[in-house]
C-alpha cells in the first residue's frame, strides 16, 4: 500500500519534471534572444521562467505542505502572470513593436501591482494542508487575489489561443513554413493542455490531472518550439542545382 509520502511523491513528480522543462526552455530562448535580440524571445524566456518558478512551488508544496510563501510564489508567478507574459510576448509578433511595447509596460506596472496585492493578502492557512489548495479558498472568493487571476489569465490565454491559431493558419498556406505552422500549433496544444488541466484538475480537486497537465502542457509546448524553429533541410532539387 502506498503511504501518504509516496503519494506526496508521485503527485510532486510531473510539477518538477515542469519545472525542469520550463527552466531548459527558458533558457534555450535566452540564448536565441542574446544571439538575436528578438523582444518575443525575451518576453518568452521570462514566461518560461515563471512557469517553471510556479511549478517548483507547487512540488515543494505537494510534496511537504504548501507553506504561504509557496502559494503565493505559485499564484503569482503561474495563475496571474504567466499567461498574459506568453500572450505579450507573442503580440511582438503580430503587432506593430509600439503596441506590444505598450502592452509590456502595463503588463510590468500591473504585475507588480498584482505581486504586492498577493504578497499582503491574508491567507487562510487551514487550506494550506490540502495537496492542491484553490485560490477563492486560501485567499477568499471575492478577495483581489482570487479576481486577480481571472482578470490576468483568461482573457490573456483566449488571446493567446486565438493569435496562435491565426499565425498557423496564416503560414499554413506556405510550404516552405510547414514546420512553424506545425510548431506554432504545438504550442498552442500544450498551453491548452495546461489551461484544461488547471481548470478541470484545480477546479474539480482532481489533482494527479493538474499535476500530468503540467508537465505534458509544457513538454508539448518545448516540442512545438523546437518544431517551429527547426531549419528545413535543403530540397533534393535545390541540392541537385547547387552541384
Amino acid at each position: 500500500m502506498i503511504g501518504v509520502a509516496g503519494r506526496r511523491w508521485g503527485l510532486g513528480l510531473f510539477p518538477l519534471a515542469a519545472a525542469l522543462i520550463a527552466f531548459w526552455f527558458a533558457f534555450q530562448l535566452g540564448r536565441r534572444f542574446v544571439a538575436r535580440r528578438r523582444p518575443h524571445e525575451g518576453v518568452w524566456t521570462v514566461a518560461l521562467a515563471m512557469f517553471g518558478v510556479a511549478s517548483l512551488a507547487m512540488f515543494y508544496g505537494v510534496l511537504d505542505r504548501w507553506s504561504t510563501g509557496e502559494f503565493r510564489v505559485f499564484w503569482l508567478f503561474g495563475a496571474v502572470l504567466n499567461v498574459p507574459f506568453l500572450f505579450a510576448g507573442e503580440l511582438y509578433l503580430l503587432a506593430p513593436r509600439r503596441v506590444a511595447h505598450g502592452l509590456l509596460a502595463i503588463l510590468v506596472a500591473g504585475g507588480v501591482y498584482a505581486g504586492l496585492v498577493i504578497w499582503e493578502a491574508t491567507v487562510h492557512v487551514g487550506f494550506l494542508s490540502n495537496s492542491l489548495p484553490l485560490g477563492k479558498d486560501v485567499f477568499g472568493d471575492n478577495s483581489a487575489p482570487y479576481r486577480l487571476a481571472q482578470f490576468f489569465s483568461w482573457p490573456a490565454y483566449l488571446l493567446l489561443l486565438g493569435g496562435l491559431v491565426w499565425s498557423a493558419s496564416k503560414m499554413g498556406k506556405q510550404p516552405a513554413l510547414r514546420d512553424r505552422t506545425a510548431g506554432t500549433l504545438g504550442i498552442a496544444l500544450g498551453a491548452t493542455i495546461v489551461a484544461i488541466g488547471s481548470g478541470v484538475g484545480a477546479g474539480f480537486h482532481i489533482v494527479p490531472l493538474f499535476s500530468i497537465s503540467l508537465a505534458l502542457g509544457v513538454a508539448v509546448m518545448y516540442l512545438g518550439f523546437v518544431r517551429a524553429t527547426r531549419t528545413a533541410s535543403p530540397r533534393p532539387e535545390t541540392i541537385a542545382a547547387a552541384e
